[in-house]
């Protein structure tokens, strides 16, 4: 099984978060704008066919990456969430039907090579499948306090990038612990039955943490373009995801020399990702 298992398993995942999240933004433009943080934007949301849909493609990821972690390391899981940025604006470009310039192909082939690069030269392991209380708690302050004050200083900013970065950045770090928590609830499920896995606090946790991140993602969806939201939120994603990994299940990447080839692919990740950030592809 290797690898293979849980990259296919993450890439349906990400194509299906991609289309999510272009459907939900889509969607989110057709309700009033809030300056504050509205709760009862999702029964707005609810009214619209077009989100209805993106939940079904967020239903879709959940499965896929559920799948994924249950058979791989999060160190190697996460980071392949990377390749949102590009399928989505891939995606808002055929349903817009505006075609992407040679300079976005090109970014979009420098963020998947060198994502292949850096996980390559990385190579994560490790697949650890519980994780003791004292190890979860700093964890969870550190996050539930960072996702706070970003959505804090997001929120009051007008609508713009600026807004749409720190909610989308606040959005990645519930997605990174959601998925940090799913994993040993999946570990838990397969291991001990649907019983201890509905009572274990990780399950009720994954499952908060997944709303609050769809309630944040809808806000940075309606707080500014595509092209500032989604670029925090798939790069935190990978960035918090790989550092709970190690933190959290002691999972490993490769050291000396192979840190070359990983800060090349980052490298290249950052620049595709700026690169169509700037470009403004997507942003309606």
């Amino acid at each position: 099984m290797g690898v293979v298992l849980p990259v296919l398993f993450a890439l349906f995942a990400a194509f299906s978060n991609a289309l999510a999240t272009v459907l939900q933004r889509r969607a989110a433009l057709t309700v009033p704008q809030s300056d504050s943080f509205r709760p009862g934007l999702i029964l707005d949301l609810l009214r619209r066919p077009l989100w209805l849909a993106g939940i079904l493609a967020v239903i879709a990821a959940g499965v896929g990456q559920a799948a994924a972690l249950a058979t791989g390391p999060l160190a190697l899981v996460q980071p392949l969430f990377v390749l949102e940025l590009p399928l989505a604006l891939l995606i808002a470009s055929l349903l817009t039907r505006e075609r992407l310039p040679a300079r976005l192909w090109a970014a979009v082939a420098g963020v998947v090579a060198g994502l292949g690069v850096a996980l390559a030269a990385a190579s994560p392991t490790g697949n650890r499948t519980h994780v003791e209380l004292d190890r979860w708690v700093p964890v969870l302050v550190a996050c539930a306090v960072a996702v706070v004050v970003l959505a804090t200083v997001g929120l009051r900013r007008p609508p713009g990038r600026a807004r749409a970065g720190c909610l989308g950045t606040a959005t990645a770090i519930c997605y990174a612990l959601t998925a940090a928590l799913m994993k040993t609830s999946m570990h838990i499920l397969t291991d001990a039955g649907t019983g201890a896995f509905l009572t274990a606090w990780q399950t009720y946790a994954f499952c908060a943490a997944g709303i609050a991140a769809l309630l944040l993602l809808e806000h940075a969806m309606q707080g500014g373009p595509l092209v500032a939201s989604q670029p925090a939120l798939t790069l935190g994603d990978a960035t918090v995801s790989l550092a709970l990994g190690i933190l959290l299940y002691e999972e490993h990447v490769r050291a000396g020399w192979w840190l070359l080839p990983q800060l090349a692919g980052i490298a290249l990740i950052v620049l595709g990702v700026f690169a169509l950030t700037r470009s403004g592809a997507g942003a309606t």
